[in-house]
């Protein structure tokens, strides 16, 4: 019995595919089983188009045998097996798959598909064995045969003794070493598990001998007793590929806890069955709430790949656009072209069509929870809203147009979250600008002085309390032609009624707030009589792009550059607190126009949220007031 070298290159070549094309060892249980299903959906073509050969789908599964003993792990299928030639073919080639070429000679139909692609999943055996031994015996032979291999070394065929067609497949199992634990692989609930991750959708029944309890007959102390029994471990119809009308809300609430996508309920599920320029089925979840590490770095977005049932990756990302990535779910599709080892996707044509169909049901399912379940709605986007804001500012706003008509901001009048469409629809026709006021909250921005004109006015106000809220709007610019103008904008694009402060008023006081300026000057750029004062005596405003907010938020930030807004300190010449300011400078009182000065600008300050340059020095100055 000579020994027969491999036909690939070398040594080195099994050597890489054992150990680096693959990522995780579980994944070897994965390819074998897969083969297995190709074995018997290749039986069932040759019933197809031989009338001698029955195919009845009862007889056919495949059995997972183990031998702690022995430490040996046995994988069993009844399907077509492999005549001498084949097993030389198929197992002495490195990276030739036999699935692959039955595919390519025959036009597979009826809903049975050819998993393997590639020859080298059967190789991943060698991760875990340090033997493998290949017993098989092909449809219509009365010849068996097994192939026996090492690894690298090389493999010898020899006759066999099988009574039955189909192939077995053992695993001589490696020793424990200190860095590896190989006993999980001959642990029973460890195979279970790998087999329902990876291989639960397999059209056959996947059999395993399980141990279990019971109490004994006429125990007075509830005894157990262990026994053995043959069970099927494995779903094989997988959800996404009934009738929608088949399923209830209950069902899909199960698959979402079952494949413990969440601890909640899902909000809503979307379910695709595309059969156009790409193929495949999806089932999509909407999460109730957001998961405790989402916006943080350790989470990981994607959807479930699966390649005719059989999971290829966990969490494929390319599925997902970033601002969707709160989406839970699966994706099976035959049509996605696999690299060597299943694991690592090619990013081709069919990949970017499923990608941009996904965003595209998303976003209507959002659309349509918008319109019709607005309650629903407001409690997605209590969870996720701001990743939604997020994707307009990312990218430079490239997303904008996708994701603008979902965004909401709590309305000064309604009193409640609205959308950008909502608020247009209620303008009033003299106004040119959609408003908005940022803040730490609804509390503060209601309080705050610069609100008072506008809300005068009786325009409504968008409130932004979301520190990512004014970036995400200077990405969208305008919405239906009307820009967004911060309340604390220089110019307000409303025009003075007769009882605002003049230019003449202006100018006469010219002198005054020069003197103030530069009283405070490296602080703000200007001082000036305010048109947007009602009752408060002072308040800033900024000029140019850069807001006190975003100013606040930029600061915050590690690593964060001295940014500053063109600030303006506004005085409102009507109260009271101005007589004083202007009897002060008129009498050329210096000390008393700097003390009122450097007051109201820490009112100013303290307003907006901002720190004190020098808290003791304001407190003193209160008291200097006092006194």
């Amino acid at each position: 019995m000579a020994k027969k070298q491999f036909k690939a290159e070398s040594k080195r070549l099994l050597e890489m595919m054992i150990n680096s094309i693959y990522t995780q060892r579980e994944i070897f249980l994965r390819e074998l089983i897969s083969n297995a299903s190709d074995a018997i959906d290749k039986m069932y073509y040759k019933a197809l188009a031989d009338e001698s050969v029955v195919f009845e789908k009862e007889n056919y599964y495949i059995k997972v045998a183990i031998d702690k003993d022995k430490r040996t792990l046995t994988l069993t299928d009844t399907g077509i097996g492999m005549t001498k030639e084949e097993l030389e073919n198929n197992l002495g080639v490195i990276a030739k798959s036999g699935s692959l070429a039955f595919k390519t000679e025959n036009e597979i139909k009826d809903g049975h598909n050819i998993i393997g692609q590639f020859g080298v999943g059967f190789y991943s055996a060698f991760m875990v064995a340090d033997v493998v031994t290949v017993v098989s015996k092909a449809v219509g032979s009365e010849e068996a045969f097994k192939w026996e291999s090492k690894g690298a070394d090389g493999y010898t065929v020899t006759a066999a003794e099988k009574a039955t067609v189909g192939t077995e497949i053992t695993l001589r199992i490696k020793d424990n070493t200190e860095e590896d634990n190989y006993d999980e692989y001959l642990d029973e609930y460890r195979l279970k598990a790998i087999i329902k991750k990876y291989s639960d959708f397999i059209r056959y029944p996947i059999k395993m001998d399980v141990t279990s309890h019971r109490p004994i007959e006429g125990s007075e102390d509830n005894e157990l007793e262990t026994y053995t029994e043959e069970q099927t471990v494995n779903s094989m119809v997988p959800i996404w590929r009934k009738n929608r009308s088949e399923l209830t809300t209950e069902d899909y609430e199960n698959f979402y806890n079952e494949k413990r996508y969440g601890f909640d309920k899902p909000l809503k599920h979307i379910h695709i069955s595309a059969d156009g320029a790409v193929v495949y089925n999806a089932i999509l979840f909407i999460p109730e709430n957001t998961p405790f590490d989402y916006y943080t770095k350790e989470y990981e977005k994607g959807l479930e790949l699966y390649s005719n049932g059989v999971l290829i990756m966990n969490k494929c990302a390319d599925l997902l656009p970033d601002y969707f990535g709160f989406v839970k779910g699966m994706v099976d599709s035959e049509d996605l072209s696999l690299n060597i080892s299943r694991e690592m996707l090619q990013h081709d044509r069919q990949l970017t069509l499923i990608a941009k169909n996904i965003k595209n049901k998303i976003k209507s399912q959002l659309q349509s929870l918008l319109k019709d379940e607005r309650e629903q709605y407001d409690k997605f986007y209590q969870a996720f809203g701001r990743q939604l804001k997020y994707g307009v500012y990312s990218d430079y706003g490239m997303n904008k147009d996708v994701l603008q008509d979902l965004l909401m901001f709590y309305s000064s009048t309604e009193k409640k979250l609205v959308t950008l469409d909502e608020y247009v629809s209620r303008m009033k026709e003299d106004q040119k600008y959609i408003y908005y006021a940022s803040g730490e909250s609804i509390e503060r921005i209601e309080k705050s002085p610069q609100t008072e004109l506008v809300s005068d006015k009786g325009y409504e106000i968008l409130y932004f309390t979301d520190d990512i809220d004014e970036f995400a709007i200077k990405m969208i610019m305008s919405y239906k032609e009307k820009e967004f103008k911060n309340v604390s904008s220089g110019d307000l694009g409303i025009e003075a009624d007769e009882n605002e402060t003049s230019a003449e008023e202006e100018n006469d006081n010219k002198e005054l707030f020069e003197a103030m300026a530069g009283l405070l000057s490296g602080k703000v750029k200007n001082v000036k009589a305010s048109k947007r004062l009602k009752s408060h005596p002072v308040c800033l405003s900024t000029e140019g792009e850069l807001t006190i907010e975003m100013e606040k938020i930029l600061k915050a930030m590690p690593n964060s550059q001295d940014v500053q807004a063109d600030k303006v300190l506004e005085i409102n010449v009507n109260h009271d607190v101005f007589a004083s300011l202007k009897a002060a400078h008129t009498s050329a009182d210096q000390e008393k126009l700097a003390l009122y000065t450097n007051l109201l600008y820490s009112q100013a300050l303290l307003i907006e949220g901002l720190p004190l340059q020098d808290p003791v020095e304001f407190t003193n100055n209160i008291c200097k007031v006092m006194v």
